[in-house]
């Protein structure tokens, strides 16, 4: 088959995904290597950049990282790896104080104490002022400063609409090996509608999440799983997919198309309501609106089926309208769109999906299961975030284990091997079709996401997940019936990929017989630490024929 002659075909590093995890992960490996980043989109497009409320890290003196620690713990529900909390809460100081030197304009306040007047913010399950912003936009000025700084390094390249199909293992490779190993990847460019393998030393899978495989969610389009599906195909360990994090907050509208309505606005002193006007959450949590997500979420969820009302309401018109519409000018700004005004008016708001807790499965220096192949971000599960995650531990997450995967895999390079490209198999898209059925493809979609909203939801039950097991298998088969005679698209892949993440979620709540953090089931109600405090685990080992060399 055709492929591209203009570009590099093969890296030290090779960094799959361009949001704050694969631009930090590649600034740390530029100064041991060539890197190369790949994203589907355009550079700056990722989950990141929809990131509103902030990062959580401990930089008042009257703050400490043990209560960082305990916060971050209690919110996940027993599950939480200590160690990997221990590692966040202290080395995430100096990863914001590196974002400040990258020319990140935090929001600031004079009369602050903490470390460059940052002014801190408070979101659901913190029990201080911790939260780092930019207003309310703080993943795009992050990501804004991390391209900028990336664009600028000579040892990086960038290639926009470009995404990964597979990685290449010793499956693909002509000679036999025992070890299992990432050697690369095949990646589509999309503009030239190429497949070509891009051969590295060092894999860094930074792909985000999946939200997209339910119906409503906070995510970008791109948000498919990309890197999860891939790296289970691949025979990577997949843990903890049951625990996905719906925000109890998003636009309740029809053309809002699930807008994210920042944690912050309640840390600001934003309430919630029910139609009748009452504030309900403390009956369900002490800590009241600024409970924990899951909290929140189940609490609001229960609300409106008891009340048949659609939505909640979030009250800030109790605050100063001025402060209010300074500390969130681009909430106030897209409400107002919808013709909300949050200083005089109630917001409406519901739940929908934000974040995978669980993913690949890696140790606190990035490592999986297989050798060469690194993980961080939404798309890795470290431990961190256990059966819920806190509120803005992600972006930090990123951030300091971007940093310990770039400097540990560069320890590597001396003795990972660069595959010679004449022992890769090429790709094989021999007797494959352009297909035009694209309404099979639309439909697809919206079934996944129907189905993965109605059975697997904030609330569960074993009744449920058969059926939605049933119903993702079927069309994991047509799917990938559908793949295997058509030529690559994105949109083939995504939907390919979604549908795996889909099955992995759907087959780890099924494993899990009791009720922990952002798992909810009807069958189990309760948490059971004597048998279930312990990770859910998938594997999958690499069969041959998989498609498609």
């Amino acid at each position: 088959m055709a492929t591209r002659k203009d570009i590099q075909h093969s890296t030290d590093f090779l960094v799959i995904g361009s949001g704050i995890a694969g631009l930090s992960i590649a600034l740390h490996a530029a100064r041991y290597g060539s890197v190369t980043i790949i994203t589907k989109k355009e550079d700056s497009e990722s989950n990141t950049n929809y990131a509103q409320g902030g990062i959580a890290c401990v930089l008042d003196p009257n703050d400490s990282p043990r209560e960082h620690l305990e916060d971050t713990l209690n919110t996940g529900k027993g599950l939480c790896n200590c160690k990997a909390v221990e590692i966040l809460v202290q080395e995430g100081p100096d990863r914001v104080k590196e974002l400040l030197a990258m020319g990140v304009t935090f929001t600031t306040a004079p009369k602050s104490h903490a470390f460059a007047h940052l002014d801190l913010g408070r979101e659901g399950g913190h029990s201080r002022n911790r939260i780092v912003h930019a207003r309310d936009l703080t993943g795009r000025a992050v990501e804004k400063a991390l391209l900028q700084n990336v664009k600028r390094n000579p040892n990086i390249s960038l290639l926009q609409h470009h995404c990964a199909v597979e990685l290449i293992t010793n499956h693909h490779l002509k000679r036999s090996s025992p070890k299992s190993r990432c050697h690369g990847a095949y990646v589509f460019d999309a503009v030239h509608r190429v497949v070509f393998p891009l051969r590295a030393r060092i894999v860094c899978l930074a792909s985000g999440g999946g939200g997209r495989v339910y119906a409503h969610t906070t995510n970008p389009a791109i948000a498919t799983g990309d890197g999860l599906a891939c790296a289970y195909r691949a025979g990577a360990d997949i843990a903890n997919m049951e625990f996905i994090q719906f925000h109890p907050t998003t636009l309740y509208h029809p053309n809002a198309d699930s807008f994210l309505i920042s944690e912050a606005l309640r840390g600001f002193g934003a309430v919630l309501r029910d139609s009748k006007g009452n504030e309900f959450m403390r009956k369900y949590h002490e800590m009241g609106s600024l409970a924990p997500r899951d909290v929140v979420a189940r609490a609001i969820d229960t609300v409106i089926k008891q009340s048949g009302e659609p939505c909640v309401y979030l009250d800030v018109r109790h605050k100063p309208a001025e402060a209010a519409r300074e500390a969130f000018p681009h909430i106030y700004a897209k409400c107002r769109e919808y013709g909300i005004d949050f200083t005089r008016d109630l917001v409406p708001v519901v739940p929908a999906a934000h974040y995978i807790c669980g993913g690949i499965r890696v140790n606190t220096h990035g490592n999986t299961n297989i050798d060469c192949l690194y993980a961080c971000g939404e798309v890795a599960s470290t431990g961190v975030h256990g059966a819920n995650r806190l509120a803005s531990n992600s972006l930090l997450e990123a951030l300091v284990y971007a940093k310990r995967a770039a400097e540990h895999a560069a320890g590597r390079l001396s003795t990972a091997e660069l595959i010679p490209a004449d022992e890769i198999a090429p790709w094989d898209d021999s007797g494959t079709i352009d297909n035009e059925e694209w309404v099979l493809i639309s439909h697809n979609f919206a079934e996944i996401g129907s189905v993965m909203w109605d059975y697997v939801g904030i609330v569960r039950s074993t009744l449920r997940l058969n059926r939605a097991l049933r119903r993702i298998r079927l069309l994991d088969k047509e799917i990938e019936d559908f793949y295997r005679r058509t030529k690559i698209t994105v949109k083939i892949l995504e939907l390919r990929n979604m549908v795996t993440t889909a099955k992995l979620i759907v087959l780890s709540a099924l494993k899990r017989h009791e009720s922990r953090g952002l798992h909810f089931t009807t069958d189990f109600p309760e948490q059971n630490d004597r048998y279930w405090k312990r990770d859910t685990v998938l594997s999958r080992s690499r069969k041959p024929g998989d498609r498609r060399p």
